[in-house]
């Protein structure tokens, strides 16, 4: 059987499986229409939190991909809807300045704040920010975490992500973190919401085998790995067991 034909969704991730860093993955503009062709519904479900939505979405309708806002869903979107539905007025941003823009209506705290918002900043990680928030997370602030994942790959190779910053104040502050983005069962039950379709009816798609494969697995959901961005060959050692294992995205046009 077609594997297309096990499905009625499709979540794809950006980073490592459309694109790496700049640079379009070979067949992944064409491989994303053949799956809507088949009238397969597709949702991009990312972990990154370099942008917010609207200048992620510019980016990749540069890049020749068709990416809908409503079908583009971000951990930065999902945590200023959180702190929204909280009544958040101050937060402490560990998150780059485009990626703010989510956060309309709440102001900049780096001393009181409600909320310590924690995504990926890059070398912007460094003692006095850390030890800010490390300090507000002592006096009563809640550490959200966009993603917790361990490293990301770029055309310069890999980089520290997001996840051990927010593990070292977890641990600094002994709290834990409200993680906003995948695996987050949260996360995925909202977009699975939206579908409204059973979970066995849909795949993720990604390059991750722990956050990508098994956070969709976990949610009853087929789990699909690709060769290219994050993978690592020692990855399939880890008794995680992807449904499907494809070299890249572009072998979706191939089904």
């Amino acid at each position: 059987m077609n594997v297309l034909d096990t499905i009625d969704a499709l979540l794809v991730d950006i980073d490592g499986v459309l694109t790496i860093g700049n640079e379009v993955i070979p067949g992944a503009v064409e491989a994303l229409a053949s799956v809507r062709a088949r009238g397969i519904q597709v949702r991009y479900l990312t972990n990154s939190t370099i942008y917010c939505r609207y200048t992620l979405q510019d980016r990749m309708q540069a890049l020749g991909f068709s990416m809908p806002m409503d079908h583009l869903i971000t951990p930065t979107f999902v945590a200023a809807e959180y702190l929204r539905s909280q009544g958040a007025t101050r937060y402490y941003p560990l998150i780059l300045p485009d990626a703010q823009q989510e956060f309309v209506g709440m102001d900049v705290d780096e001393e009181t704040p409600e909320f310590v918002v924690m995504g990926d900043i890059g070398s912007g990680f460094n003692f006095s920010r850390l030890n800010k928030a490390f300090r507000a997370l002592l006096n009563g602030a809640q550490l959200v975490a966009l993603h917790k994942k361990r490293y990301w790959r770029t055309e310069d190779g890999l980089f520290l992500d997001a996840g051990p910053f927010v593990m070292a104040l977890e641990y600094a502050a002994g709290v834990g973190a409200v993680v906003m983005g995948k695996p987050s069962a949260t996360y995925f039950r909202r977009v699975l919401d939206d579908l409204a379709l059973a979970p066995d009816r849909v795949a993720m798609i990604g390059d991750d085998i722990e956050i990508d494969v098994r956070g969709s697995q976990q949610m009853g959901m087929q789990g699909w790995l690709v060769k290219t961005g994050r993978f690592r060959r020692e990855d399939l050692s880890h008794g995680i067991w992807p449904d499907k294992i494809f070299e890249s995205i572009d072998d979706l046009s191939k089904e």
